[in-house]
């Protein structure tokens, strides 16, 4: 898994799990955050929300990233006093956000995310330098 310039190896507070691009896969993402929401016991329902989001974003590496090539989507899951950070890294083809959200059609998945959008409290996405992309949502924690 490389290294995601933003968060430092060493803080105390970082789950990073990698998962092959595929979607029986996606669980285990799901899982990781649960038990993560257990350290701070997370009301149910935001647990809900951040697993849709989560689902979301990583279904969409799953689905498009690769186009049926084997591949990997990393997951860094970071606890903060108030706030929890989730991205999701893969090294596919990439897409343009620009692009796919000037178009008029809602495709099959198309709704994803407008999804993520609608549950956290920051999001940004990018195309990544070294090939494929990078999904980052931050979720504001009641403290």
């Amino acid at each position: 898994m490389k290294v995601i310039q933003s968060t430092p190896v060493d803080t105390p507070n970082v789950i990073r799990l990698s998962i092959p691009a595929k979607p029986e896969y996606i669980t285990l993402c799901r899982l990781a955050l649960t038990g993560l929401a257990r350290v701070r016991s997370f009301p149910d329902e935001l647990v809900a929300d951040v697993k849709l989001a989560l689902t979301e974003a990583c279904s969409n590496s799953v689905r498009h990233a690769y186009d049926g090539d084997p591949g990997k989507v990393d997951i860094l899951y970071e606890l903060q006093a108030d706030r929890l950070i989730v991205e999701v890294c893969d090294e596919g083809s990439g897409f343009d956000l620009a692009e796919d959200e000037e178009s008029d059609e809602l495709t099959e998945g198309g709704l994803g995310i407008a999804i993520i959008r609608s549950i956290a409290d920051e999001l940004d996405i990018e195309r990544r330098e070294s090939g494929g992309s990078r999904l980052r949502f931050v979720k504001l924690l009641e403290t």
